[in-house]
């Protein structure tokens, strides 16, 4: 075992990394471009980027691409909503984005996005994705599956949000246009940032090396208290008239499942995604429970509070699953695992049976996993490398907490294989601000949720 007492992860560099794990860190490939995405033309170092959903998160990763080394600009900006595209404009232009960034200066420079190249509404991602040479896709995931299959039908490199998709039938269309990128050999990069973040590349390397012997029982946590919550009155009086529900599912996004898929999938993937990357492998089966107790009431949409999921893989190994959004709860978000011959009691430690210190690393001065998602992006992307196909694990990744979702929704046995097969779609019939989405309201207001022994998600 002393091999493993001298593993450097903090001195490891990515190229050395995806030599030596098994799972090349969620699907990144060190291949050489023959058919790599022109960005430099006639001697033009630029890459021009365009942002496809202007929220907190797609400013955010704007920041981000602009803080790297190479020459990007960012030329393109499309959202459903005017005052959210200005919102964004507003902070990457500013002369401090201490706020997104975590350390004092200005992008404002590499912004480059005149008035004409600002769309408005559901169809302007088409439209930015042509000016630009990297994309990304910051929307609420329901969108993910069609602004992805465009960018891939435009040839543009990628970095993605998670997740992407939120049903089966959006998952087939991601996994489809993961091949078509592949064969384009455009880079795509999927925002699960564990994957970019030192203390879990050691780590989960060491596991799947064999360092605590075979994993049989993971715990994933995502449990705290929640996030925000939009409510209805507040944005028609912005509006100066009543919210089309179109417009009001849009603005409160989080609590429909047609655009959020549950907070099992809007954040717990994290979690998830770190159990099947230390497995190697994804879930066959999941059973579980869950519902809603105290995030009730008209703003509170579909989706439940709580779940608990037990997932099975074809070794018979379990994976042990909660998240919860309950104020006053226990706060705990984390990953644990347990081998043969130790266990992982948190990300960066492990330990032999008998308690002893097998490794630890010291994180505190390691690279921002988000920042270095784009770091490595678009350092491949100037070089004309084609190294990084996160998609098909990401959409994998987003699978994984939907068969959960199915799970705790129905109160069965769900099959991984009968999940994927699933035609049930969440999306509503047209995209439009007059279209009604599938889930309405009743006449209190208030939106039904899943009764499990009832609800039919197959």
């Amino acid at each position: 075992m002393s091999k493993f007492l001298h593993y450097k992860s903090a001195n490891q560099g990515r190229r050395d990394f995806v030599k030596t794990s098994a799972l090349a860190a969620g699907g990144v490939l060190l291949v050489p471009s023959l058919l790599a995405a022109k960005v430099h033309v006639d001697g033009d170092d630029t890459i021009k980027v365009a942002l496809v959903g202007c929220g907190g998160r797609g400013t955010g990763a704007a920041v981000q691409a602009l803080s790297t080394k190479q020459n990007v600009k960012l030329v393109a900006m499309a959202d459903a909503f005017r005052d959210r595209l200005d919102e964004s404009y507003n902070v990457l232009t500013a002369d401090d984005i201490s706020d997104w960034s975590g350390s004092e200066g200005s992008v404002k420079g590499r912004v480059q996005v005149p008035e004409e190249h600002k769309f408005v509404g559901f169809d302007g991602y088409k439209k930015a994705i042509a000016l630009a040479d990297v994309v990304i896709l910051t929307t609420p995931p329901g969108f993910r599956p069609i602004h992805f299959e465009e960018a891939v039908r435009q040839g543009k490199h990628i970095f993605t949000e998670k997740p992407m998709a939120v049903d089966a039938p959006g998952i087939r269309r991601v996994l489809d246009a993961a091949e078509t990128a592949k064969q384009k050999k455009l880079n795509v990069v999927v925002g699960l940032q564990r994957h970019y973040q030192t203390v879990y590349r050691g780590w989960v390397e060491m596991m799947q090396a064999g360092a605590i012997g075979e994993i049989v029982t993971s715990h994933v946590y995502w449990n705290n208290d929640g996030v925000w919550v939009r409510g209805r009155e507040e944005f028609s009086k912005k509006a100066g008239r009543p919210l089309t529900e179109m417009e009001y599912q849009m603005r409160n996004w989080y609590y429909f499942n047609w655009l959020c898929g549950d907070h099992i999938t809007e954040q717990h993937i994290h979690n998830l995604d770190v159990g099947n990357w230390v497995k190697n492998a994804y879930p066959v089966r999941a059973q579980g429970m869950g519902g809603r107790q105290v995030r009730v009431g008209k703003d509170f949409g579909e989706i439940f509070d709580h779940h608990f999921v037990e997932y099975e893989y074809e070794d018979g190994s379990r994976m042990f699953s909660q998240c919860r959004h309950q104020p006053g709860t226990m706060s705990r978000v984390t990953e644990v695992f347990q081998g043969t011959n130790g266990s992982a009691p948190q990300p960066g430690v492990l330990l032999t049976r008998s308690g002893h210190e097998l490794f630890k690393h010291d994180g505190r001065n390691d690279p921002n996993p988000y920042q270095v998602e784009h770091d490595e992006l678009f350092e491949a992307i100037a070089k004309g490398d084609y190294r990084y196909a996160d998609a098909e694990n990401g959409a994998k990744a987003t699978m994984t907490s939907i068969l959960g979702r199915m799970a705790t929704y129905s109160g069965q046995v769900v099959e991984w294989k009968d999940a994927m097969a699933s035609n049930l779609s969440l999306a509503p019939a047209k995209y439009d601000w007059s279209a009604q989405p599938q889930v309405l309201p009743g006449a209190d207001g208030m939106y039904a949720c899943a009764i499990p022994g009832v609800t039919k998600v197959l």
